[in-house]
Parts: C-alpha cells; structure tokens; sequence
C-alpha cells in the first residue's frame, strides 16, 4: 500500500474495516431467480436482458481526468488521467509511495481528490459520496468483521439495503459456492486461512453486483502459493462476471498474469499504459523497463543510424529512436533475449563474454557475463536447465553470444 495512505492516524486494519461499514454500494442487486453471474454480466453490459451477449461498446466506462490529490504540501497524484473499459482487468502497478492505492481510493470516495474529475458509466461521480458510487471493493487486509460468521459477513451490504432473509440467504449460498467455500459459511473469520478469509472478502465485494470491483494489493498478505492459487481464481471470476475490475499491486508477476492492462506509476504519474506485452516488451521509459520484469542496462553511444558504440564494440539496434549519432544513451536487455545457439559469423551482434559467474535458480540459472574485449562491461543472462546441460556452461568459460537487434532498447541519457 502507498506510503502516503498507510502513515494517517489509526491502524490499517481498523481503518479499512471502518472503511468498508462507512458505505452501502448502491448497486442495483439482482432481482429473484436472477444468478450472480446473470446480474454482474448484465451490468458489465456483456448480456441483454434475456441473457444474450451483446457486443462490447469499447467505450470508456470509467474516465479519470486530471486527477490531483495533495496530503499537506505532498503531492500524490499528479493530474492523472485515464480510461478503463467496461469488462476490463486493469492493475495499477507500482513501488511503494506512487500514488496507486491513492488513486483507487479517490475512485472509492474514500480519499476524495482535489482537483479533476472522475466518470463512471457516463454519471459524474466526482463529488458523490461513498454509498452514491457503485462499486465493490476489497482490502489488503481482508476487513472482515470478525464478531460476524462468514454467512452475515457476506450479506452485509444486502442486509443494509433490507432485502428479504430468503433473498439473502440464496444470495450468500451462491457467491459461497462461487468462491469455494460452500461449506464455510457458519465459520467466523478467525477460524479460517488467510486465502479463504480473502475468498469471503470478495464475495462481500460482489454480494450487490456492482459494475467496478476494486481491489487493494489483496493477495500481498498470503504466502507464495496460495497467493499463485488465489490470483488464477480472480482472474477467472472475474472473467466469468465479466466485472470491471482494477487492482492495485506492487507486484509486478501478479500484474503480468492477471491484468488485461497494466498502469505504470511511479512519484504520483502514469509511466505507461498498455498490456502485459507491450509494458514487457515495449516499455517506454527506463523506469518501466526496470521495474517490469529484470533489465541489462548498458551504457553506449550512438555511432550511426541505428548503429551503438557499446565499450569497443560497433553493434546495431532495430530502433534508434532517431537519435543524432554522439548522443549518449543507455541500452536495455531482457535477460532472457541473449542468444547463445547457433550463433556464428554471420549473426549480427557476436560478442565474445566471459561467464564470470552463475546462480542457480531451479528451473533456469542467471549467469554475469563479461565482455571479452572489455571486462567493467557485463551483461546479465537467463540459461534454460536444458541449454546449460547442452552446451555445458561452466564459470570461467569463454562464451559467444549475440544480442539481437530487434531486443535492444534504446533510452536517452538523462543529463
């Protein structure tokens, strides 16, 4: 969570759990005999009435415009403007400190912004309270009531907009058996496992069907394997309610797979927008190529077009990015792009290294490669368990690789 929204007065867990009960979404709950899965659908606008799929509109179902929001002198969003599409899984990703969980919160109305607007479904929900915008969210630390078994704790918001007991209790079963937990229900929550607890969270979240369904870094408080268990079962509810959805993380793997598109921040700004891909393979600044997945960096001069002068060594690149030949740049290289297979006299970008050293890694070894010609230059490598037994790679070898021109990406120097 951001820096900035963790040091105000009270404990998290407190506060998020005085969060949750500040509010009743005001969404439209589904009506008798209407499924869950029926009713988020229908909202998302993935089904007609009738339950046939319509096409996406492709518009934006909820627009941020620029969006600031001060702490004192502090500024932690920095005029922020955005669109989500109706149906999308969108992550806001970033260290601690960025502005993420500031900026979901100003969607939530729990920290209202300063300036800018925000639109959700065409309505202007800028200054609409907490319980006037139509949403669902879930929080980092579960924010469960723990004097409530997990039944009650799922029917809250259902309770507060006075449906009937029969409704209620049909409407619990099934988000219960939604997210597994079928048989869970007269449980209180501090009978039950970190994952299951989250589990009982998100479907509170999605008891009134909301059309945005927020989630704050909820994964970050479980342990390394149910955390990989839990993402693949949002991704595929979510998938299946066909819900707007945003998450905020600092975790950029969990970004890769569960995000449709993926929002860079970094000191209160959008870095970069765009899908996993193209954040991974194209990103835009050398911010995001560091911070999305491990990056060589590797300083160089442009000698020509398309051509870099890196140490002693004349290599070409597919994207100089029009740079005038004598500009001091930076070169970035995934690990994982370093080619060592069938490298001979004709493949562009032959390099003679030095394996200075290896770490095992399980699956794949991450090896310090340094230029032959010039040893302060070094590049980092990812060796497959398969290639480091064929080609028996060893320390203190010396070893030809090549670095492909298309994967070389070439970054200004900041002065």
């Amino acid at each position: 969570m951001d820096a900035e929204a963790e040091s105000r007065t009270g404990s998290a867990a407190h506060r998020r759990t005085a969060d949750y009960s500040r509010f009743t979404i005001s969404a439209v709950g589904p009506t008798a005999g209407e499924s869950v899965v029926q009713m988020a659908q229908q909202q998302a606008g993935r089904t007609r009435g009738n339950g046939d799929p319509v096409p996406a509109a492709g518009s934006a179902f909820l627009r941020v415009t620029d969006l600031v929001k001060s702490f004192g002198s502090f500024t932690a969003l920095k005029h922020i403007s955005l669109d989500v599409r109706a149906g999308e899984f969108v992550c806001f990703l970033g260290p601690s400190g960025c502005g993420k969980t500031t900026l979901l919160r100003a969607i939530a109305g729990l920290d209202p912004q300063n300036g800018g607007t925000i639109h959700q479904n065409g309505r202007d929900i800028t200054h609409a309270p907490v319980a006037g915008r139509d949403f669902g969210i879930v929080f980092q630390s579960y924010a469960l009531f723990p004097h409530l078994t997990v039944e009650r704790n799922v029917g809250y918001g259902l309770v507060n907009r006075q449906r009937g007991k029969a409704e209620i209790a049909a409407r619990v079963r099934e988000l219960l058996a939604l997210v597994g937990l079928h048989d869970q229900g007269h449980k209180y929550p501090v009978q039950l496992s970190g994952g299951q607890q989250q589990r009982v969270a998100l479907a509170r979240a999605l008891a009134t069907s909301p059309s945005l369904l927020l989630l704050d870094e909820p994964l970050s408080a479980l342990d390394a394997r149910v955390r990989v268990r839990l993402r693949d079962e949002i991704k595929a509810l979510q998938r299946r309610l066909g819900v707007t959805t945003i998450m905020v993380t600092h975790d950029q793997e969990e970004a890769l797979a569960m995000a449709d598109r993926i929002v860079v921040m970094n000191e209160g700004l959008i870095e970069q927008v765009g899908t996993p891909a193209e954040v991974y393979r194209h990103p835009t600044t050398p911010f995001v190529a560091d911070f999305v997945g491990a990056m060589t960096f590797l300083d160089a001069e442009i000698s020509g077009p398309k051509r870099l002068r890196l140490g002693e060594a004349e290599i070409s690149c597919s994207d100089d990015r029009g740079l005038m030949q004598g500009t001091p740049v930076r070169i970035g290289l995934r690990p994982e792009e370093i080619r060592v297979r069938n490298v001979d006299g004709m493949t562009p970008n032959r390099l003679s290294t030095h394996v200075a050293f290896i770490d095992f890694l399980g699956s794949f070894c991450r090896a310090r490669l340094e230029l032959e010609a010039d040893r302060s230059v070094a590049l980092t490598a990812d060796f497959s368990a398969n290639l480091m037994r064929d080609l028996k790679v060893e320390e203190g070898q010396m070893l030809t690789v090549a670095l492909p021109p298309e994967s070389l990406r070439v970054f200004a120097k900041a002065s």
